[in-house]
């Protein structure tokens, strides 16, 4: 096992990860409960509080081997890089299609919900701890950040046909996957690979971010299939994140193998 596997064991932020973890998984869990009580009109509000609860969860897996200054430099381009990227987006439908925020996610800055930083920042930094295990540190960073914006958009297979169907965003010209328009996964792709080779990230956590990623690969193929009643979208995302999710697994078995557990 590397060294950084060892740190990311032995840190004295691990407990906290996992208490951070229990409650983003917490979060995921009552979103669904509280529709069901209260309604949908509670939903925008539950989604807020599970992408601040996911946040916090990758910012602490992240902490497990970085400092506190790698983590603020990163999460501050993150924010003002995708924020710039979504604020071109609704401007001028580049490069994801055409599409505007409702007034559901609140506040908002020239229209993109204020949110929608952390929204990358929660899943854009495990997509680089998985590709990283998937792939090691050797790769030029073109090819990382390639694999990384592939890594990443997969949830995307999730994300999108749950967000327009509660009505947090719409599709100006609705399109082939569940009323998504195809090139929005190139866009996201094409984004993310960009925001990953500016930042050039190494040396993550990486069983922390694929524990991360892999949760969120399964609580949404749940919610999707059994509670939002989207299967068509949860059995999209369970196979497009579940490459990624198992070449994971499979490298981080040889690291467990390697270090005798």
């Amino acid at each position: 096992m590397n060294k950084l596997a060892v740190l990311e064991r032995r840190s004295g932020r691990f407990w906290p990860w996992v208490g951070a973890v229990a409650g983003w998984l917490a979060v995921m869990i009552g979103t669904p409960l509280a529709a069901d009580r209260f309604g949908p009109a509670v939903f925008p509000s539950m989604a807020a509080l599970g992408v601040l609860a996911h946040t916090t969860a990758s910012l602490l897996g992240v902490s497990l081997v970085k400092s506190g200054r790698w983590i603020l430099s990163h999460a501050a381009a993150i924010a003002g890089l995708t924020f710039l990227i979504e604020l071109i987006g609704i401007t001028t439908g580049l490069p994801f299609g055409a599409y505007h925020y409702t007034s559901a996610l609140q506040p908002q800055l020239l229209g993109v919900p204020l949110l929608i930083p952390c929204a990358w920042f929660m899943m854009l930094v495990p997509a680089w701890g998985v590709t990283e295990q998937i792939i090691g540190l050797r790769q030029r960073p073109l090819v990382f950040a390639a694999v990384a914006g592939l890594v990443f958009t997969a949830w995307d297979l999730y994300l999108d046909p749950l967000m327009v169907g509660q009505g947090l965003w719409v599709w100006e010209i609705p399109g082939g996957y569940f009323g998504i328009p195809w090139i929005n996964f190139f866009g996201w792709w094409l984004s993310s690979s960009l925001v990953t080779l500016l930042l050039r990230p190494r040396g993550l956590p990486r069983h922390a971010l694929l524990i991360i990623y892999s949760l969120a690969w399964g609580f949404n193929a749940v919610g999707l299939g059994i509670y939002w009643e989207q299967p068509g979208p949860a059995l999209a995302g369970l196979a497009g994140m579940g490459v990624f999710v198992v070449l994971g697994w499979l490298k981080a078995s040889g690291d467990f193998t390697q270090a005798g557990v």
